[in-house]
């Protein structure tokens, strides 16, 4: 029996709201059967869940690509429900029910769709402005739905009850040329006499942002577009927008900000009589305005306090028990009308027990709730979120409890994608910090810290951690939307920013273009995008800034082939850099032009699969002539690199940068370099995601696995042994002695060096893409076992349905089990030179549950 499952519209399951342009499909397979593979598929899309009304019907369509299928052939209207089916057959004949019913639903029409009016409070304040309109209905409803955005960050509800779960809306953007808005169903929420009542912070768009503490980056007023469409069950629609008729007044939110935290004074609540005002109609751009894309901020998860202990002067220090991003939700009990009670947060505690904010820098991550002085007072702030572990709270005066405090986990719901269990309980949990700190950063935007003052979204940071951050959680959407400001933040001369969203061009001195590896990234994520989730619509929509920048790099300096001009961030943090500094001793112009030869090689293989031609052949003859500049430049006659580090050594091998008689002699030096170090790492941002991976692929497994399971400094394992919930960001976060790294640059949830479990997936568990069937349509199951580890479990959910991968090694046996899901299939690579079948397999696996055995030949695991 064959069926069909997860059928998505533009990767979500039923969305409202979306965009008038071209949509795409996808669907998985289900069946019972063993080597099944779609062979054809129907779609039918229609006006009614009955399907009376189709308006498209593809017929029996001979393929077997159930992903990102787009719907050319419909043209769609706004504020509008489609109803869509599948069917499939498989290759043996055998075809399936219609799919379970789905549904799209449209949004508002780009510009011309918003009939409501931009407001903001006349007079702009610090306090949290709260915008009202009373609203009656007087005629049963069919269905209701929310449109709206801000200027600022929102918190919208309806007659007292919050609208939908997501938080920190609308995002953060290029809001000078993207402004997301979001769409709810209201429907049961609205009675007869209704308040829709919206809360606005300074968020992103006028808050304090950067070391810099820049405030009105984006504007200086904040201000709220918004439309309720009601439709009554008597054929009739109403609109209600915002106009001159809302009110506006300060709400009891003092200050909230990203950075600072928050001030709520709730005596403010109980004055019912609170001033309020006519609000004022601004102009401000409606073309910007886009349906959401990515998966909101949502609240994930609620932890538990695991300690308290009692302070000196009557404070109190909380132990969440794992470092985390979002806020407290708390209760206090029997204080007075005015009582201030502050809660500060802190990642770690120092050598000395210290509650340790050094590294926050200008930061204040404070919470202040002034009491109103009722029996029970319950609280959680609304438009800022902390980076900790580790609690103080002040202002309490009889001893709080457990469970008057609950860790609220807030991030871009982003779909886990693996469970992950292995006999090492070290390697088990760094994966679970690297999992937590993508959590914490993958905020909207894929920042580099949560704490300090920060939190942006650092392009070579993303660039390193893709391939890891797409194993461990589903990151299509999350990309597909950071990938368009990515696109309108690229410089006129095709230069990408650090930043995405580029804050740092708000600074008036600032003239910084680009550095390499960060600005690569235009280049570098799509592609990892596209061999995760097989959607070449991605690299169409972004070729053209990949293109541009590649131009961008080529106008630089002298010579058109090397990279030798601007300041580059270089191996960032790297081990082997001079005292007091932060950027390796990898030579900068040498990282700059691998790096161009690299994307250009990128570009080049996505100008084939685009079909583009003339571009891949121009492309081809363009890497050609990087590399020998290169060779030229940096590598002497006899192959040696002029920088002598790990690094370069790394580069040259990952981006396939020499002939193989200076690859065969970089791989033995870059062995040497390890031994120096007595098989310990001195790679920085750039060197680290690929040193292992350059290892394993050119037969040094062993060492890349000892460099893994190193437990001393400096080692992945080293932070978790120094009690690491969250991946740092400096090796020695906290040095050996247990004293710190200098305050200026020391997170301790920085997801840089996480990039170490994209490894761990292809080379321990061996989860390998074949890039010419993207997505796992085909790939390559080559577990390495033994190496430190008696048994794994995996489960990795793919595009195409989920890969489960099982092994338990004993007495020289191991015991294999492997499920592939329908629609996929896997080709073995098990290292004959160790390990021999104990029966013969066939080399192809179709989908299904495999069990294998396998003997080793020798004593080398």
């Amino acid at each position: 029996m064959i069926a069909v499952k997860k059928v998505r519209c533009e990767n979500k399951e039923n969305p409202i709201g979306i965009g008038l342009g071209l949509v795409s499909i996808s669907w998985q397979l289900d069946s019972d059967r063993r080597k099944v593979l779609q062979a054809a598929y129907h779609i039918q899309v229609a006006l009614d869940d009955s399907f009376a009304v189709i308006l498209l019907d593809t017929g029996k369509v001979e393929s077997e690509q159930c992903l990102c299928i787009p719907l050319e052939e419909l043209q769609l209207e706004p504020v509008t429900r489609y109803y869509y089916r599948v069917s499939v057959w498989d290759q043996y004949g055998e075809s399936s029910a219609w799919s379970d019913l789905a549904y799209w639903e449209t949004g508002l029409e780009a510009e011309e769709g918003w009939v409501a009016d931009w407001i903001a409070s006349p007079q702009e304040q610090t306090q949290v402005m709260s915008f009202e309109k009373d609203i009656a209905v007087h005629k049963p409803i069919r269905q209701a739905r929310l449109y709206i955005s801000s200027l600022g960050v929102y918190e919208a509800s309806l007659n007292g009850e919050r609208i939908g779960d997501s938080y920190f809306t609308p995002g953060w953007t290029s809001y000078d040329r993207h402004l997301q808005y979001q769409t709810y169903e209201v429907t049961q929420q609205l009675g007869q006499n209704n308040r829709l009542h919206v809360l606005i912070g300074n968020g992103w768009y006028k808050g304090r942002l950067t070391v810099r503490s820049g405030r009105n980056n984006y504007g200086e007023r904040r201000a709220l577009i918004a439309q309720l469409h009601i439709w009554y069950e008597d054929g009739t629609e109403e609109i209600i927008v915002t106009d001159e008729s809302w009110t506006v007044a300060e709400s009891p939110i003092l200050m909230s900000e990203i950075y600072d935290g928050e001030v709520y004074d709730a005596r403010l609540e109980q004055q019912v009589h609170r001033s309020s005002a006519c609000v004022e109609v601004i102009d401000h751009a409606k073309h910007i305005l886009t349906p959401q894309v990515n998966e909101p901020i949502r609240v994930t998860k609620r932890l538990k306090p695991v300690t308290i202990t009692k302070l000196p002067n009557h404070e109190w220090l909380i132990d969440m028990g794992q470092n985390m991003v979002g806020w407290v939700r708390f209760t206090v009990r029997h204080v007075y009308a005015g009582a201030r009670i502050v809660l500060q947060h802190a990642e770690i505690l120092d050598n000395n027990g210290v509650f340790y904010t050094g590294n926050l820098r200008k930061a204040r991550q404070q919470i202040v709730y002034i009491a109103k002085g009722v029996e029970e007072e319950t609280f959680e702030p609304h438009f800022t979120y902390q980076g900790f572990r580790y609690v103080k709270v002040s202002g309490l005066f009889q001893p709080p409890k457990l469970e008057d405090f609950e860790g609220v986990v807030l991030h871009s719901d982003m779909p886990v994608a693996t469970a992950f269990e292995t006999s090492n309980p070290l390697l088990n949990q760094l994966h679970h910090n690297v999992e937590w700190s993508q959590r914490g950063n993958f905020f909207d935007v894929p920042t580099d810290c949560p704490q300090r003052d920060d939190r942006l979204g650092w392009t070579g940071d993303a660039q390193v951690f893709i391939g890891t951050g797409a194993h461990l959680m589903d990151v299509k959407l999350f990309f597909a939307k950071w990938f368009k400001d990515v696109r309108l933040e690229q410089r006129e001369n095709g230069a990408v920013p650090v930043t995405i969203p580029d804050i740092f061009s708000k600074w008036e001195d600032f003239d910084w273009d680009t550095s390499a590896g960060w600005g690569d990234a235009v280049v570098i994520i799509p592609w990892v995008h596209y061999l995760h989730y097989g959607d070449k619509s991605v690299l169409k929509q972004n070729y053209h800034s990949m293109k541009r920048y590649i131009d961008y790099i080529r106008e630089q300096g002298d010579n058109e082939y090397i990279w030798d001009t601007g300041y580059h961030l270089g191996d960032w943090l790297a081990l082997d850099a001079k005292p007091d500094t932060y950027d390796g001793a990898t030579d900068k112009s040498f990282i700059a032009t691998a790096y161009y030869a690299y994307s250009t090689s990128l570009v080049q293989r996505i100008a084939v699969i685009l079909g583009e031609v003339e571009d891949a052949q121009y492309y081809r003859s363009l890497h050609g002539y990087i590399l020998q500049a290169l060779q030229d430049e940096f590598i002497t006659p006899n192959g040696r690199l002029a920088s002598d580090t790990q690094t370069a050594h790394v580069l040259v091998l990952m981006f396939n940068l020499a002939g193989e008689h200076v690859k065969e002699r970089a791989v033995k030096r870059l062995v040497e370099l390890l031994k120096l170090e007595r098989d310990h790492l001195t790679t920085g941002f750039l060197g680290t995601p690929y040193l292992n991976l350059v290892l394993s692929q050119w037969g040094h497994q062993e060492l890349a696995c000892k460099l893994l399971f190193q437990e001393d400094y400096p080692s992945w394992f080293y932070q978790v042994k120094k009690g690491a919930t969250t991946i740092w960001e400096h090796w020695d976060g906290i040095k050996e002695d247990g004293s710190l790294w200098n305050d200026s640059m020391n997170s301790y949830n920085h997801y840089a060096y996480g990039s170490i479990i994209e490894w761990v997936y292809r080379y321990v568990v061996g989860l390998e893409i074949d890039e010419e069937q993207p997505a796992y349509k085909h790939f390559f199951l080559q577990p390495h076992f033994g190496y430190g580890l008696d048994w794994l479990r995996v489960k990795r959910e793919t595009a195409y349905g989920e890969i489960a991968i099982e092994w338990k090694l004993e007495d020289g046996m191991v015991e294999l089990t492997v499920s592939i899901p329908a629609n996929t299939t896997a080709t073995l690579r098990i290292d004959n030179q160790i390990w021999e079948p104990v029966e013969e397999y066939e080399t192809t696996l179709g989908s299904g549950t495999h069990r294998l055995q396998y003997r080793h030949l020798d004593d080398r695991i």
